[in-house]
């Protein structure tokens, strides 16, 4: 698609995860996967898990160029903080599972502020925010046919993960290409917090 003669961009802003911790979940993604083979689930592959902070979708150029902008203003005025993955469940919490995700804890609020600073500055920028209250996960696999995959999400919520905690020091604007097998992402710009 394009507007004005120049290309699209799927763009979203996220938080990185350390190598170690995508291994795990990714360890913990296949083991669902063979436990349930049957099951037809797109799995988001390890080197693709990303914690979203706001999914902007598609824009042009420029528009890349303000989101990054006020994504550098957000970061430049927060501090690292820690996080930790713990938990695993399901959207929506009852009935036909449409994403599987482990919980993201926040104890410090520094992700909350990031997101509130980030919302802020985006709507400065005249970039809409987000209608929906911020509920940060990681998500691991999305169901193609939700009925289907009832086993699956009992299995993966009743499954315990070891909890992981790793420091947040950065802001990425992301941009997501998609793919036959899957969305590769691309880093825009990134702003040291």
């Amino acid at each position: 698609m394009t507007t004005e003669g120049r290309a699209l961009r799927r763009i979203f802003c996220a938080v990185e995860l350390p190598a170690g911790l995508r291994e795990l979940v990714a360890a913990r993604a296949a083991r669902l996967r063979e436990a349930f083979p049957r099951v037809r689930v797109s799995w988001v592959r390890g080197e693709s898990l990303h914690l979203t902070l706001k999914f902007v979708g598609e824009i042009g150029p420029a528009r890349v160029a303000d989101l990054s902008e006020a994504a550098g203003r957000a970061a430049a005025g927060a501090g690292a903080f820690g996080l930790t993955v713990a938990g695993a469940g399901t959207f929506p919490p009852h009935g036909p599972p449409r994403v599987l995700w482990l919980g993201v804890e926040d104890v410090s609020g520094g992700l909350a502020r990031l997101n509130r600073r980030l919302e802020d500055e985006c709507a400065a920028a005249g970039f809409e925010r987000e209608a929906r209250a911020f509920s940060p996960h990681l998500t691991l696999a999305r169901p193609r046919d939700p009925r289907d995959a009832r086993g699956l999400a009992a299995a993966h919520r009743e499954t315990p993960f070891e909890p992981q905690a790793f420091n947040v020091n950065e802001l990425i604007v992301m941009e997501s290409e998609l793919a036959p097998g899957g969305s590769r992402y691309t880093p825009v710009s990134r702003h040291p917090l």
